[in-house]
């Protein structure tokens, strides 16, 4: 092979190799940006869109919210057909379906695709499973306490909030936190360790009383 033509071959290899891995970092990047408003355009977008649909399971049931998407859409692609169809029956032109492009994408799921998320999620659930029998088999005394302080005051949330009401907020959070976050980063870090440090030092105290914290760390 000729020199020039391989290093045409491999320069041209890089560059779409590096184009991959940009697009990859950039839609790695897109939740980031969006949540920290990069684009306010898009952020309100999303954020609109998933606050109206948080509203619609809040009033309505979710096969409700689902029919009427989904009602929404055929109306849509309905109406848009009808009227691709009327316009090239005046014009007497042979366009075709106006969909045809969008039909003849794939919109399959490659086997090796699934199996790579199956075999992802298969590691998160493995890995909590371990966590819970852990926690719940009181492994370590103090996590199981920590856990049982946690669950006692998720119960006084529950009492209060359902749980749309605390998706709904935590939509608000997702959007609001990461922005103010960053305007303030260096305050809000003082404060935060300040508390980490005052619940360290609760925990080593904690610790210390607990005779199979004690053994623990005896036996560490």
């Amino acid at each position: 092979m000729d020199p020039m033509t391989q290093s045409t071959q491999i320069s041209s290899s890089q560059g779409l190799a590096d184009g991959q891995n940009s697009a990859a970092k950039e839609s790695k990047l897109s939740v980031k940006d969006l949540i920290h408003w990069r684009d306010p355009k898009k952020s309100g977008l999303v954020f609109g869109l998933s606050m109206l649909l948080l509203l619609s399971l809040a009033a309505f049931s979710v096969i409700s919210v689902i029919s009427y998407l989904l009602l929404a859409l055929l109306c849509v692609t309905i109406t848009f057909r009808i009227y691709k169809s009327v316009v090239q029956a005046v014009q007497k032109s042979s366009d075709g379906h106006p969909f045809k492009a969008l039909m003849d994408k794939d919109v399959s799921i490659p086997p090796e695709t699934f199996r790579k998320h199956v075999d992802t999620s298969l590691t998160y659930i493995n890995r909590a499973l371990k966590q819970m029998s852990r926690l719940f088999l009181v492994e370590d005394l103090v996590d199981s306490l920590k856990l049982a302080v946690v669950m006692w005051l998720f119960t006084y949330v529950g009492a209060v909030f359902n749980g749309i009401t605390i998706l709904i907020l935590a939509d608000i959070l997702l959007f609001a936190v990461p922005p103010v976050y960053e305007k303030n980063k260096t305050q809000i870090d003082q404060y935060i360790d300040l508390a980490r440090t005052q619940v360290n030092t609760t925990m080593a105290k904690l610790q210390e009383k607990l005779p199979g914290a004690m053994k623990r760390s005896k036996t560490e």
